[in-house]
């Protein structure tokens, strides 16, 4: 009776540490919004996937400094964190509403509030290098997800030529680029509308193109600028220029 007694007793122990320490974990690292890659990965529009998902894509919490940075795929905003007595955690944004976080499981959760929905953030499997500018963790694994693998030219220059697209932003095998970027969010998205966009360039000299994803085949044109000089850019999709498939 005494050793059942005993039993008890340090599995009660135990389960109570377990709850206490539970209740300490600080939501402390880089966080990246999985849901909205998983949905980008299925090969569709990209910026209707992170729209589905967002506006949040990533965050960068340090609690012991008590600062939290989010990003939405343009632009950084930048606050102080605390905890509440209640056990969530606020992110106070300078002028404007806060934003409430909280962890559930292996999940960093933002609550749902008048700038956006409940969203859900994951630990990167491989988060960018220390140091490194926010929202860099989110990107590497866009990259990877959505346009990761070889893909094969079937259709413009070089035909026959295989393409990696790679998760630090270099492309090797697409003629006259060695480095892309996607469009995500902000002063390119409003320019090209309903379209999704990248940035192609080599030796840093570039130019915005439209592109549309279908599955497991890619589509390049040439951005056409449809607005007038004095008004900011239409870019609308122009020339097919590469045809690219997924191997």
């Amino acid at each position: 009776m005494r050793m059942r007694v005993a039993f008890a007793l340090s599995l009660l122990a135990a389960l109570l540490s377990g709850c206490a320490s539970h209740s300490n974990k600080t939501p402390d690292g880089v966080w990246i919004n999985q849901a909205a890659i998983d949905a980008a990965a299925e090969g569709g529009n990209l910026r209707q996937s992170l729209l589905a998902y967002g506006p949040t894509l990533e965050w960068n919490i340090n609690t012991a400094a008590g600062q939290a940075t989010s990003y939405n795929g343009f632009e950084l905003t930048e606050g102080k964190i605390a905890k509440d007595p209640n056990g969530a955690w606020k992110v106070n944004v300078y002028g404007s509403a806060s934003d409430e976080l909280k962890l559930k499981s292996d999940e960093l959760v933002q609550n749902a509030s008048d700038s956006g929905p409940e969203q859900h953030f994951r630990m990167p499997k491989e988060p960018a290098q220390a140091g490194a500018q926010p929202g860099s963790s989110f990107e590497r694994a866009l990259y990877t997800a959505y346009l990761g693998g070889k893909w094969t030219i079937t259709s413009g220059d070089g035909q026959g030529s295989v393409v990696e697209f790679e998760p630090d932003g270099s492309v090797t095998g697409l003629p006259g680029n060695d480095r892309y970027a996607l469009c995500l969010a902000g002063d390119c998205a409003a320019m090209s509308g309903e379209y999704d966009s990248m940035w192609l360039e080599k030796n840093e000299r570039g130019n915005p193109w439209v592109f549309v994803r279908q599955g497991k085949q890619l589509e390049i044109f040439q951005a056409v600028n449809h607005a007038q000089p004095t008004e900011m850019p239409d870019l609308r999709p122009g020339e097919r220029r590469w045809v690219l498939e997924k191997n």
